[in-house]
Order: C-alpha cells, then structure tokens, then sequence
C-alpha cells in the first residue's frame, strides 16, 4: 500500500516536468524520460530495505513526542516559578490601594474636622477650597459606605453642607433684609467669599440667593410703578426703564464684585425687571383697555422695543436659556443690491424690478433673544393697531380715487415706456411700513390679521384705482363705449379710443403688472416675517389673480378698439362687387383704411408698453386671433367673384398678411423680428384666407379635379365651409347640390372614434358662433368693470 501511495505521488511529480525547460535541473524526478517504478527500486531494491525505512521513521515519531513531552513539563515548572510573583504583584497593589485609601480617610478626617471648625468661625474663604477637595475624596469613599466610620463622615460632611447653605442665607438675609433697605456699608468680603461657597453647595441655594437679592433689589420699583400711580401708565414707559438703567449702573458700583461673574447677576436683575413690568404693564392695560389709542400703543412699543434691542446688546442672553447660551451664526454679507436691510427705517420703499421674483432670498439676521421679553404683553391689545391700519388705508384708497378725479390720468411718458400710477407705489410703501411694525410687534396672529387688510385693500385697488378708470362711457371728445366695441356696426364709423385714452389704458396695464409682481414679493416678505406654524394661512393669490383680470382686461379693450376701428373696412370689403372687377390693380382702398389704424394705434400701445413687453406680444397674439377669423368670415360674404376679383382680393389678402407680420415693429425706427408665437398665427390664419382665394379662382370643371384640389388645400371636411366656397364661385344651386354630393363621396374616411364629419373641420367660427361669443363678452366685461 504504501508503495502504491508512492507510485501516485511520484507520478504526480512526473506530470511537473514540463516546467523543465524552464527551469533546468539534473533531479532524476525532471527527467522526461523519469520511470516511477524504476526508480523505487533504486531506493528500495529489496523488502529489508523497505522495512529499514519504515523503523527509522518510527524512531522519528519517537523522539517529537519526547521533545514534546519535556516541552510541557518546562511550562509546567515555569507556571510554579511565577505564581509566586503573581501574589507578590498582587500583594503590591492591594498594599498601594490601603495606603491611598488610608491617606485619604485621613485627609477625610482632617477635613471634615476643619471645616466644621471653618463653618463656625464663617471663614467661608477657607472653607471654598476645603469643601471641594472634601467632596471630591468623599467619591474614592462611594464604595466603602458599607463601613460605620465612613458612612458617619459622610453624614458629618453633608451636615456640614446643610449648616453652610442655612448659615450663608441668614447672612444674605441679615445684610439684604426682605423688609427694609439695603445695608449703607455695601458688601463685604464675607459675602463674597460665602457666593463662592455656594458656588460648591446644592445649586438651590445659589438659586435662593439670587432670588432674595433680586427681589430686595426690585422692591423699590414695585413701589414706584404701582397700578395706581401716573407714571406707571403706557405715556411715561420711558421712566421704567430709565430706571432699571440707574440701578443696574448703581449695582455694577456697590455689588459687581461680590458675585461671581459667572452668575451673570445683571443680566438676571435685568430679565427679572422684565417679567415683572410685562406682568404689571398687562395688568394695567387690561384695566384701562379702553384708554389705549393707537399712536399711545405704538409709542410704548417702540420704547419697549428699543429697549429689548439695548438688552440684546448688552447681554448674552444666557440667563434665559438656564446657563446654555447658543452662538448665532452671523450669515456672511450678501452681494445682492436687492437685499437691503428690512430693520432699518420704516419709510423704506419695497423695491421692485421686474426679475426680481427670481431673485434669492435674503438670509435670516440672528433673532434677539430679548425679543417680546417685555413687548408680548402688547399683543393682546393688537387690534387697536390692526383696526387703524384698515382705516388708514381706507381713507388713502379713497384719497387716490378722489386726486386721480381732479388730477386725471396720469400723462403719457413715451420716453420711459408708459407711466405707472405713483398711487401704487405709495400703497406698498405704507404696506411696507405697517409690515416692518407689525413684525416688531408680533409674529404670530396680529400679522396674520394685517395680511387680511392688506388683502383687501389690494382688491379695491385693483376694482376701484385701476378697472375703475378704465375708459368704458363715450366722453365729449368722441370716447369709446365697450358696447361700440363689441358690436359692430356696419355703414359707419366707429368712435375710437383717444390718444389719452389708450395712454391711459397702457399705463393701468403697467400698473397691474407693477402691482401684480409687488404682490408676490409681499407675500414672501410676509412669510419670513410670520412665524413658522403660520405660514401656511398667508397667500394672496387671489389678489394676484385680480391683477391678472386687470391686465387681461386692459388688453381686451386695446384689442377690441383696433379691432372695431377695422370694422367699416372689412364691411366695405364684403359690399363690393367683387364680380364686376375688370383688372388687378394696388391694394384696395379698404386695406389702406386698415392699415391707417394699425399704423395709428400699434405704435402708441408699442411704446406704451415698451416696459412690459410680454403684454404688447400678448396684445398682438390677440388682435392677430380676433382680426384673421373676421376676415375669413367677411371674406365669405363677398359673393360671387369673378376671376379677376379673385385675383385682387389675392393681392389684398397678402399685402394684409405682410402688414401683419410685421405689426409688432410697424412704425417703429428699431425694427425688431416678431415672436415666434405670433408669426406662427398670422402665417396660419393668413394662408387658410389665400388657399380660400386660390380655391375660389380654380375651375369647377372636372368636378372631381376641383374637389380633390379643396381637400388638398384647405383640410376642411366641413360642408359648410365648401358651399360657401360654392356661392363666392357664383354656382347655380342645382350645380352646387351635386358637387356637395361628389364632395361627401370624396372625404376621406374619419378616424376611429369621430362619428361626425362635422368635427373635423378646421374653419373659422360661423357669423353665429362669433356674435354669440362677442355677447358672452360684452356681459362678462361689463360684470368685471
């Protein structure tokens, strides 16, 4: 067997001769030509000399367990020879902590023997540092109270304790007596050493002591401001706290050295002060609630405020939090010019610019920590400043309709893109003044109820300042009706907006925008101001979307005073014999009178709104919305036209499109490239009017021809729209029922789901459909004016 094991592991090795050419080696193992069996028998030619091998390996075995043997006995004397220095080291530290411990039950003994001795003779300068290492050797005794001797030490020492904290407040009490002055000879050492004992005592004696003194010290104020005396009213506040100023520099004279300083003792009879005149001015206020005016309440809290502003100057604030003080972080200064400083003035004007509603906000300054220490008592009383705010600012919404009647409108800046109503900008100043207050005031439900008025006023503002004057009756100098506007009238001229007039429409369009991007900015100024649980009851987008009405509005009558003034034109259009036109000649005189009121009325309003320059393209989307669908419609009412009116109508339509494209910049030196929005309308709407023509000029003949040829240029499945082609052609009604047949024939199939051809068509609104919505307007704009 086992020279069967060793065949298998030399031929194993057999198998790692191919590494010889890279490693050469005379070992007959790496020969290629190596023969297992050949050479086990070299080693091994005969069974003795197999066996000889087998004894010598045996011996081996024999002489490691020998060697191992003696191994164990070895550790097993070295584990005797130690033991007995492991009791000696034992031995060493059990000697070393009995003399430590002996050493200090001594210092124990002695210490407690000194400082009763200490406490009797009130040698408190003494008995500071002795009872703080006292105590602190009484900790290396907590595990050893099971024994009499040292338990009866601890009670001596906590005896001791108790004698010191009794004796020290009979000396506060003895030389700050509660019935009585102050002592004339001031503070002495005695007691100044007795506050650093105290300092070491349970902490509720240092708390009694500064109660006793504070109380003693404020006593006298108690006296001086009762309930019933004149200057504890709201008028004389200033002597409260030009009081508590003598006394605190009186106590930093006599007393500033007897307390430690990290008691903080001024800053303590200061915060005291407060708690006790908050309490006192609630109490009389309550009584004389009824005598309290708003400018009284504004006077006692900007006192008041000022005075908490002095605190935080002076103070850390420390007391306040029971000794833990948190450092603010002061943010770094910003580079933001828009960010100006909301504590300063409170005539500060909230500055607007028009990209200003993306701008970051301003990091928050570092609260007061003395903030409402006193001025929480005034809220309560709040209302009086919120119910003089509703009625200071009714009478200026009033005063602002009453100068714009006498001054009327404002006149017209063309320079500057339009004037802005200075009545705007005087409402948010007061606004941003009554918010600056009201923040120093309270943060919580007054300013939520200042929200409330500031909300209503910017409704009537935007009802009465700017919808109110919007020009709406016919005036002496030939005015504009909102009834002229929405019905046309046909075989006349229609009254038109005055220069002035749409001047002033512009310029209340720039004020609703002004007042609408304002109106953002206060809301978020009032969410920084209010407190956080309330931040969600502050939002005013109701009123921006008034402004927003305003603004539509504004446009709407800009829109529809062009758009009527285009009226008589496209009338006279449809009323001309259009079959009788023997040549193509220049546009027609209905084109020039439509362009006449474009090139009048565009660049006014241009310039007019070159600030507010999304409202002019909004102005021209909706005119070019308004004016192409009318000219479709009257273009359909020019019945029959000839080859050669067709042809001229063609050559209207396009010098219209072109004047159209370029509206936006028409009279204007600096020729701008319309938006793409309102090129994409007129293109549109403008090439469905020529494919209309183009249709109208091909022959009806082939029948098959023409149709396909409708279909292909107008994608319009709608019947009504290809008999109206049918009478501009002239056709007799017998031709025309069959080409509407043939028509039917050729539509293409309708999608899945679309069961009325009906609602495939792409045309203009019928004469129907666009009075009804010209009614539904006229109602809804005489509702909001």
């Amino acid at each position: 067997i086992a020279l069967g094991k060793t065949s298998l592991i030399l031929v194993k090795l057999a198998e790692l001769t191919q590494l010889t050419p890279v490693f050469p080696s005379q070992d007959p193992l790496d020969r290629a030509d190596f023969n297992a069996v050949e050479y086990i028998n070299t080693l091994f030619p005969t069974e003795q000399a197999l066996e000889e091998a087998q004894k010598a390996i045996q011996q081996l075995f024999g002489k490691i367990k020998d060697i191992k043997d003696k191994a164990e006995k070895s550790e097993q004397m070295v584990k005797e020879i130690t033991r007995d220095i492991k009791q000696l080291d034992h031995a060493k530290r059990h000697l070393t902590t009995s003399i430590t411990t002996l050493n200090h039950l001594h210092m124990l003994a002695g210490g407690v023997d000194s400082l009763e001795a200490m406490t009797r003779r009130r040698q408190y300068g003494e008995v500071a540092n002795l009872l703080q290492g006292v105590v602190n050797v009484l900790e290396h005794f907590s595990k050893y109270m099971g024994i009499p001797q040292i338990r009866q030490l601890s009670e001596r020492v906590k005896a001791a304790q108790n004698e010191l904290g009794q004796q020290i407040l009979a000396d506060f009490e003895e030389a700050f007596p509660s019935q009585g002055t102050k002592r004339p000879g001031g503070p002495s050492n005695v007691l100044r050493d007795a506050c650093l004992v105290a300092n070491v005592l349970d902490p509720r004696i240092k708390q009694e002591i500064i109660k006793k003194f504070i109380k003693q010290h404020l006593s006298e104020y108690l006296v001086l401001f009762q309930e019933n005396q004149d200057v504890a009213w709201l008028d004389k506040i200033d002597r409260r706290y030009a009081w508590i100023k003598r006394q605190l520099v009186d106590y930093e004279e006599k007393y500033g050295r007897m307390f430690p300083q990290e008691w903080c003792m001024t800053e303590r009879i200061a915060v005291e002060f407060c708690h006790v005149t908050r309490t006192e001015l609630a109490k009389i206020m309550r009584t004389r609630a009824k005598e309290i005016e708003v400018k009284l309440l504004l006077f006692a809290i900007q006192r008041t405020t000022n005075f908490e502003g002095l605190l935080a100057k002076r103070f850390s604030g420390c007391t306040l939090t029971d000794g833990t003080v948190k450092k603010t972080e002061v943010p770094p200064p910003s580079t933001n010019p828009f960010l100006e400083d909301e504590t300063g003035t409170e005539t500060d004007e909230i500055v607007i610019e028009k990209s200003d509603t993306d701008r970051p906000k301003k990091p928050k300054v570092p609260d007061n920590p003395f903030h409402g220490i006193v001025s929480k008592c005034f809220e309560p009383h709040l209302y009086v400043y919120i119910e003089s705010q509703d009625k200071n600012l009714g009478e200026l919404i009033d005063r602002f309709v009453a100068d714009f009647k006498a001054q009327g409108p404002p006149k017209p800046n063309v320079d500057e893109g339009g004037a802005v109503l200075p009545s705007c900008a005087d409402l948010f100043v007061y606004y941003k003044k009554c918010m600056v207050q009201c923040s120093q005031l309270s943060t919580g439900e007054p300013m939520i109820a200042l929200t409330t008025i500031f909300q209503k006023y910017l409704r009537e503002y935007a009802w009465k300042i700017l919808s109110g004057n919007l020009p709406k009756t016919t005036s002496s100098s030939g005015g504009l009706t909102i009834t002229s506007l929405l019905k046309e009238k046909e075989g006349s001229e229609v009254a038109k907006f005055t220069f002035e007039e749409l001047c002033l429409i512009c310029s209340i369009l720039s004020t609703a925008e002004y007042c609408l991007a304002t109106t953002q900015q206060l809301e978020e100024k009032l969410k920084e101001k209010v407190d956080a649980s309330l931040m969600e009851r502050i939002n005013l987008t109701g009123e921006m979307d008034t402004f927003s009405i305003v603004i539509s509005n504004s446009i709407q009558l800009l829109v529809q005073d062009l758009d009527a003034a285009c009226d008589p034109a496209l009338t006279a259009m449809s009323k001309m014999q259009w079959q009788n036109v023997e040549h193509v000649g220049d546009q027609s005189p209905y084109v020039t009178s439509v362009i006449l009121h474009i090139k009048q009325n565009v660049p006014i309003i241009r310039d007019n709104l070159a600030s507010t320059r999304k409202y002019f393209t909004q102005f021209c989307i909706k005119f070019a919305n308004s004016f192409i669908p009318k000219f479709i419609n009257h273009l359909f009412k020019c019945k029959p036209i000839s080859m050669v009116g067709a042809e001229q109508l063609l050559l209207d339509t396009h010098s219209l499109k072109m004047v159209l494209l370029d509206l936006p910049s028409i009279g204007s030196q600096v020729v701008r490239k319309a938006p793409a929005s309102y090129t994409k309308i007129v293109v549109k709407g403008m090439t469905r009017a020529e494919m209309i023509l183009k249709v109208v000029m091909a022959p009806h003949e082939p029948p098959v021809v023409f149709v396909d040829n409708y279909i292909k240029l107008l994608a319009d499945c709608s019947t009504d729209t290809f008999q109206k082609i049918l009478d501009m052609k002239g056709l007799k009604r017998s031709e025309q029922s069959s080409m509407l047949d043939l028509f039917r024939q050729r539509l293409p199939a309708p999608p899945s789901g679309v069961e009325n051809t009906s609602s495939l068509s792409l045309s203009a609104p019928t004469p129907e459909q666009e009075s009804s919505r010209i009614r539904k307007l006229e109602k809804l704009i005489k509702k909001r004016l």
